[in-house]
This record gives structure tokens, sequence and C-alpha cells, in this order.
């Protein structure tokens, strides 16, 4: 007599029952983007890092972190950091402080002294960068790891480009950015200070074999305003760039700052910490249109600063200003009212927007610039062979990150036209979403949060307003990534398979499935909680 197939088993074994002849789809481990690598423009390994971090080696996670950007410190001040924009862990309670670890870990080399690995075997191959602001430091930095020899001719007494000439001391402290320079030059970095490029095509023929372009905006913008007293009409570029000098600009007891970007609310935050009685924004927009990041325009606001929302400047006076007052029409674009206002000012500073000097690409073939920006191809290459461009000179998102980003691919770049051929960068996973992830398994973690300079300190110096974590919140903050989309070893997919058809391969080597018993299920995808299992259907 036949016998139905589930006696014919041993009593108490199921592994003579191959479950996996039922599988119509199966699991894989897979290694997806995480969103915040996706969204860092410097193209930092953030989780790669921050998995150093969270196990306390803080020097393997430096290390880490400068495999792509060579200047922690400076961006755990001034990244707008839009890696925590993108994280997932937003959607538990709020996303991974990843930019005050970052911080955390620059100041940490700072204290240790902790130097670069040394760099690959010289090439003997030289290139020109022109400019030490970050896309040219980071450009210089990643050259120099591949062996070539970089050298940067700076026009300024000092580097550091816009980072020391346009963001204030109370956001960036200048022995941060000196200690992350003179690392660079203990590197191997060669910077040569007050020499100005004015013929891009003589420098290639001077026993350079390739130019890195990376000239900051160092020239205001200017509009046409009817002044009594043309002194006190200043721009918001040559104030903070004053402030590097023996001497203080004088701005006087009242300010008004004309604009609604970053350089505008600096410039107001600096009058305020010079002595200003009254510091006011002009701003013919309303607050949720103005370009300044909204925690900015916030810290301004408590510092006393004044902002005049839809207003425009007419005219300044001998001792005032006039301001006409603006209103949105149907389609939310600001018209002026007709309507007129005074207001007392001893200066005036405009803040509306920077160009970057381009008179060195005069007479160089194929450039082509437009709207005050030279074209570049995908690996930030010009119309001319050899001259390569990045920063604020070739994008209309200037910050200090996408500087660092545009000098690293530049570099990639230059090393594989100087070897005679083209960076093909490596293919990229699928971005890990929350969609993808299973949450109820991470534990509410509140973000840690930064100390903040006292009212009266920020107002009267130009002490650091945002602090540092110290160790232990550090470790905390770290330890709240999610490792979204890479498998951590969490070992759920070994606990809830309900064919024991998932194999331990031992610390740091994962798993793999034994597909024998694997009857396709996908409990293992569905408890995955860093989304490091996808099902696909069998092919047959």
């Amino acid at each position: 007599m036949d016998k139905p197939f589930a006696i014919t088993l041993d009593p108490g074994s199921s592994l003579a029952n191959r479950t996996g002849s039922w599988r119509t789809f199966r699991p894989e481990y897979v290694d997806r983007l995480p969103p915040c690598n996706v969204a860092c423009p410097a193209g930092e390994n953030i989780q790669a890092w921050l998995f150093h971090a969270e196990s306390g080696d803080y020097e393997a996670a430096w290390r880490s972190l400068v495999e792509n950007n060579p200047l922690p410190a400076i961006m755990g001040r001034v990244c707008y950091h839009p890696c925590e924009g993108g994280c997932n862990r937003q959607h538990v309670d709020a996303a991974v402080g990843i930019n005050s670890v970052e911080r955390f870990l620059g100041d940490e080399a700072n204290k240790q002294g902790w130097k670069f690995a040394p760099p690959a075997v010289a090439t003997g191959k030289r290139v020109l960068v022109v400019g030490s602001g970050p896309a040219g430091l980071s450009a210089a930095y990643h050259l120099t790891r591949m062996g070539h020899k970089a050298v940067i001719h700076e026009a300024a007494p000092l580097a550091g480009g816009m980072m020391r000439f346009g963001i204030p001391k109370y956001r960036l402290p200048r022995d941060v950015l000196d200690a992350e320079i003179q690392r660079l030059v203990d590197f191997g970095v060669e910077i040569q200070l007050q020499t100005k490029v004015s013929d891009v095509q003589q420098a290639l023929k001077d026993g350079f074999d390739a130019v890195f372009l990376g000239v900051g905006a160092h020239i205001a913008k200017r509009a046409y305003i009817p002044a009594g007293d043309a002194n006190k009409v200043l721009d918001a570029v040559a104030v903070l760039r004053g402030m590097e000098g023996h001497d203080a600009p004088l701005l006087g007891r009242k300010v008004v700052v004309y604009g609604g970007g970053n350089t505008a609310i600096d410039v107001a935050r600096t009058a305020k910490r010079l002595g200003a009685e009254e510091s006011i924004i002009v701003y013919r927009r309303t607050r949720d249109k103005m370009p300044a990041h909204d925690f900015e325009v916030e810290e301004a606001l408590q510092e006393g600063i004044s902002i005049k929302w839809l207003s425009t400047i007419k005219e300044a006076g001998e001792s005032d200003i006039m301001v006409e007052k603006m209103a949105l029409d149907d389609k939310g674009f600001p018209q002026p009212t007709g309507e007129f206002e005074r207001i007392e000012a001893d200066s005036v500073v405009l803040a509306l927007g920077q160009d970057a000097d381009l008179a060195l690409l005069e007479n160089v073939p194929g450039l082509v610039v437009e709207g005050g920006m030279i074209q570049v191809d995908g690996g930030m290459m010009t119309g001319h062979p050899g001259v390569f461009a990045g920063g604020d000179m070739a994008g209309s998102e200037r910050t200090v990150t996408v500087a660092v980003g545009h000098g690293k691919k530049a570099a990639r770049a230059i090393d594989a036209w100087l070897r005679g051929g083209a960076y093909a960068p490596p293919e990229k996973h699928e971005v890990a979403t929350i969609e993808r992830m299973n949450p109820w398994y991470y534990s509410d973690a509140p973000k840690t949060m930064r100390p903040v300079l006292d009212i009266i300190r920020r107002q009267s110096t130009f002490e650091e307003v945002l602090g540092g974590l110290d160790e232990n919140n550090a470790l905390f903050e770290a330890r709240r990534c999610m490792s979204c989309g890479n498998c951590f070893e969490c070992d759920n997919c070994y606990g809830v398979c309900p064919d024991n058809a998932v194999i331990k391969l031992g610390p740091g080597k994962r798993f793999r499935f034994n597909f024998d018993y694997c009857k396709g299920c996908g409990i293992c995808a569905t408890e995955c909680p860093c989304g490091a299992i996808r099902m696909v259907a069998e092919e047959n």
C-alpha cells in the first residue's frame, strides 16, 4: 500500500523533507546604498565610518572618513549636512547626528595628531591647483594620494579661500582651519601663497601636466543704489575679508544688510559682534523664499538681528536709507507698492551674491563660460584638454561640501587622464529606502543636541557658537545608525526562519541560505531590520 508522503519521514526529523522544492521565490542577501551616502556631496562612505565610530575605534573611523574628505573638522562645522536630511532614522525618531560625529572625529584627529597614510609611489606628474579653497585642497589631497605632485598657487597671503575669507570665526575657528591645512602640507601638498595665476596656458607650458581651477567666488555682485555718501555702501565679501586683517571694518552703530542668503546672515551677525546696536537685514521676499538656511536665520533672530521682509532699498542717504515695501502678486512674486519708510543707517552692506574671477581663462581655447560659470564635463574637465575646474566657478550650489566633492571627482579624472584613460565610476547599488526596512526593531533613542554658546557671549564675542560632542555623546550618536541596506549580523533571519535554512558563517562573514530547505516564504526579508534581504522570482 502506498503511504502518504508525510508519514514516511523519520519521527522528529524535518531535514528529510526538502522544502526547497516548494519555492517560487528565493531570498538573496544584498548590499544597498545608505541614503546618507547618496545625499553627501563629498561622496563620503558615511555608514562605513559610523560603523568604526560606534565600536569606539575613532582612528579607524577617521581614516575611513578621510579616504573621501580630508577636512572633517571643518566639515563638521560648516557643512549643512544634507546627509541627515536623507537619514532613515528620522522615520523612527530623529536623524542621526552625522555632522556632529564627523566634527568629533576631526577634532579628535587634531588633538591626537593623526596623520594621513603615506601616498602612493610617485608618478613624476605635476598638477597645478589654482586656489586653496575647499575644492583646491581636496583636489590636491587626492592627487597626492595617487602619487602625483600637487602644487597650489594661492593669490591671498593665507590659505583657505572662502573658508577663511567668507566664513566668520564664530562658525569656523581659525585654529581648526589652520590645523587641517597644515596636515595637508605635512602630507606633501605644496602651497605657494601670494602667487596669482593669470595665464592658464602658460602654466601648462611651465612643466605642469594638468591644471585644476578651484577659484572661489570672491567678487561681490553690485546693485545700483543712489547714495549721498558712497563710502557707506560696502559689499559683504569685503566686510568678511576685512575680519581677517588687523583692523576690523568700521560699520557704525546701525547697520543695514541688503540680501537674503547665508552671507547676509553672516554679515549681520558679524556686525552685531562688532558692536552695532542695530543690525537689520532687508530682504525683498518672505522667509519661506529666503535662500539662507533656516537654522542660521533662527540663530540670527536669537542674537537680536532684525529682518524686514518684503522690502527693498531704493536709496541711501547720509544718515539713513529709504526702503520701499513690497507685496506679493497672485503668482507669489514681490511687487513694489509705492509705500516708503526711512531707516537710520551708518552703513549699508550689499550681500547680493558673488561671482568667481574668470579673468585667468581669457585666451584659453575651447573653454565655455555660461552664466558666470565655466562649463565642465562629467569628469570636471573643461573644453580645453588637461584643464579641469570645480568649486564656485563650476557649480551653482556653492558650499564647502560640494567643493570638496568636486575636488575629489576632478582628481580621479585627472589621474585617469594622466594615465591615458578615463575614470569610470563604479556601479552604485540601489538605495536603501525606508520602505525596504523594518524600523519596528529599532528602539527610540533621542538625538543628542550640541551645546550652544549663551546669547550674551554670542552678541559680543567671536567665540564658536555651536559646541561639539564629548566622547560619550559621540559614541551614543554613532550607535543610533541603523545600518540601512547592509547586514550587521543581528541574527533576525537566523532566528525567524521556520526551515532552519539560514546558515551562520561566523563573525564578520554574515550568512548564506541553504536552498535545499528554503521554501521562499519571505519571512527573513520581512523581518530584516536594515533591508539587506530581497525576494526574487525563481527562473523556473
